[in-house]
This record gives C-alpha cells, structure tokens and sequence, in this order.
C-alpha cells in the first residue's frame, strides 16, 4: 500500500472512530481541559496531556512508522470502535518505545527532544540497521526545504523586518491594510473528512483577532473559531463534540491563522524574528525563510523571492513524543480592496492534507458575533460508554 493511500485510510479510520463518541460538551469560559485519560480507554504512558494533543501524538506514531490505525490495533477494529482499547504486541512494543526514548533524551541530552520515534524509523516500520551503498553512492534526493535551518555563516541579509516590509508593500501597502476591517468568505473545502469531495465553505475574519471557518461535510459541520481569547472545534471527526483549545501548539496556530488575515502588525505580533536561511525552493521558486514564535510555538514563513508575498507556513506542537510540523501552503493571490489575499490555501499534517478555495471575498462587511461565538453542537443520540476506546 503506497504512503499516501495509508494516510487517507488512517485518517478515514480516525473518523470513524471518533464520529461513534457520544456528545461531552463544556460550558462557561477557559475550564481545565479534558486530558486523554477523561475520553479514551486503556491509556498507560500517554496519560496527563490534553485530547488534541493526544490525537497529535497518534499522527506522529503514524507518520514516524508509516502506519494507519489498523497497523497498531488490528483489523478486528473495523465497525467496532471498543476494541480499540484492546493491547496488542505492536501497542505493548510501542509504550515500550516511548519510555525508552524518554530515558535517552533525559539521560544523554537534559530532556530536549533530541531523539524521537521518527529519528531510527524515517517513515518505515522497522528502523534500519545495515548503511545502504544505494543511498551513499546515488544521487541525494531533493532537500525538504521545511528542514532548512541557519546557517552559522550565512548574513542575515536580508533582515527579518526587510522581508516583512516587503510582504506588507508586497500586499498592498500598511495604509490599504489598515482600511480592512472585516472579511467574509465563501467557497468549497476538499479532504478526507470530506471523502475528498468538495463540501461548502464559510471563513469569517475581523481585526480584531476573530476567526472562524466552517466546513460543511456530508456528516455535519467542522467548526473552528476563534474569539480574539479563546478557541474551539467542533465536528463529527472530533474527540469530543466541543474542544476547547489550551494554550500553546494548535490554539497558536489558530490564533496565527487569524493574525494573517489581517497582516499589518506581524513584526509587533511574532516574537524571536531571525533570519540568515540559506537559499531554497518551493515548486521550483527560490524562497525567503523567516523564524519566529508564535506565542510558545516556532514557527517558519517562507516568502516568494521575487514577489515577496507569502507561501507557505510550518509552525511545530509539541507531544509527548516529539514535534509535530503542520504546513499551510497559500497560493491563487487575487486583489480585494486594494490588497491582495490568498483564494486558496493546503493544510498538510500528519493526519492528511486539505485544499480550501475561495470562490468570493468580501471585505468590510458587518459580521454577526455570535459567528465568534462558542460553537453549539447539533444534538447527537446517547451513546455509551463514555469512553472511546484507544
């Protein structure tokens, strides 16, 4: 089964999964968050982090192994989500994994995540032990240019700030920026939860922090919202039917996706700002790396050299296990208002990739609050236990 195949299988199966968990909503502001223990059975070594950051660690086991669900829990998981709880060898080999990789990092390298399951794995099941004479005599293959990092001799030239001024006039300029206010979007939404058929989509920005998108799947709403304090998601792929996001790796990045519609004050925004990257490509076009954090998130922007308008983001979260990358990819820059904005963006993580387009956007129009609201959840039929198994 070819890698990309088992990823939109994995990611259909965590669906599936996920979509027989009965509702658990939280009321009221920011309130202790569920860990993994509160919503999954049968958990050992994982205990004590929170439900998105679970559910990231399960990508990365996939990613590191190349896996699906089925290669760790069996396929007597199918059509019966309770025997996700069961132990198998390759679970009881992987707990196993995670206390010695923890003994090595604490021991050897002060508990930095210096080594991960990725680091012997490299995407393959089992880590190879033999050099491979193919690999040292061929031809390298092309580098990731997400792994591009500082080079000690290289001048930080141009400056952090020099690219930034550049994607601000790049855009359209600081005066033409300020006079957003508000965007409206419409358009479709292609990705697993999709079946990879295109559903409708809603994005709704204001500038004051605030964002939200809405995906209308064939199984109901994938909601993400973000209030200018407080984030959630809501969907039938979702752990439970309401999230609340904690602070730190994705509530950053949602909150960086809402500090990019409204570009203006990035400089004020990202803190650490370095540069000094040397030279690489995305799709064949030479590109500027830029490094900062995001709240407590690094994260890389990487901007078109010869038009200084921004392609790709990667920012990191971090797990119980290591680093997990989540790239978004912006491209289709049309003009609204005087500035231009990306019609068309790919997020890619390790639980599969999806391709938001924009058919309209409307600037500066009146946007209901409530559409920055806690998302209400449609009312799902009691289901027990109240525990999904893992």
């Amino acid at each position: 089964m070819n890698v990309g195949l088992k990823r939109i299988l994995r990611a259909g199966l965590v669906c599936l999964l996920l979509s027989l968990l009965p509702a658990s909503g939280q009321t009221g502001g920011q309130q202790k968050p569920l860990m993994s223990e509160d919503v999954f059975k049968n958990i050992q070594v994982l205990k004590g982090i929170p439900v998105n950051q679970f559910m990231e660690t399960m990508g990365f086991f996939s990613a590191a192994l190349g896996y699906n669900c089925t290669n760790c829990h069996g396929t007597e998981v199918l059509g019966n989500w309770e025997k996700y709880a069961n132990d198998t060898s390759v679970k009881q080999t992987a707990r196993r994994m995670v206390l010695v990789v923890n003994t090595i990092n604490q021991s050897l390298f002060a508990g930095r995540e210096a080594v991960t399951c990725y680091t012997c794995h490299r995407g393959s099941p089992t880590p190879k032990v033999v050099p491979s004479l193919l690999e040292q005599y061929s031809e390298p293959p092309a580098d990731d240019p997400n792994e591009v990092e500082i080079s000690p001799r290289a001048p930080a030239t141009p400056t952090a700030d020099d690219t930034l001024n550049r994607y601000i006039q790049a855009l359209g300029g600081a005066q033409r920026l300020a006079g957003l206010t508000s965007l409206v979007g419409k358009g479709s939404y292609d990705g697993f939860d999709s079946y990879h058929g295109k559903v409708a989509l809603e994005v709704y920005a204001k500038n004051t922090g605030q964002r939200t998108v809405i995906v209308h799947t064939q199984n109901g709403d994938n909601v993400t919202v973000y209030d200018g304090r407080n984030a959630w998601i809501m969907g039938p792929d979702k752990p439970v039917s309401v999230l609340q996001l904690v602070p730190g790796g994705d509530m950053d990045g949602v909150k960086l996706d809402a500090d990019l519609a409204f570009p203006n004050g990035l400089k004020q925004i990202l803190t650490e700002l370095r540069a000094g990257f040397p030279t690489t490509t995305i799709n064949d076009r030479e590109v500027q790396v830029v490094q900062a954090m995001a709240g407590g998130s690094r994260v890389k922007l990487f901007f078109d050299k010869q038009t200084g308008l921004l392609t790709r983001v990667v920012r990191y979260s971090k797990t119980i296990v290591g680093p997990v990358p989540t790239q978004i990819d912006y491209s289709d820059y049309r003009e609204v208002a005087g500035v231009k904005m990306p019609f068309q963006w790919r997020l890619t993580w390790t639980d599969g990739q999806s391709m938001f387009s924009l058919d309209d956007l409307q600037p500066n129009v009146a946007i209901d609050p409530a559409k920055f609201a806690k998302p209400v959840a449609a009312e799902a039929p009691v289901v027990a236990p109240a525990k999904v198994a893992q």
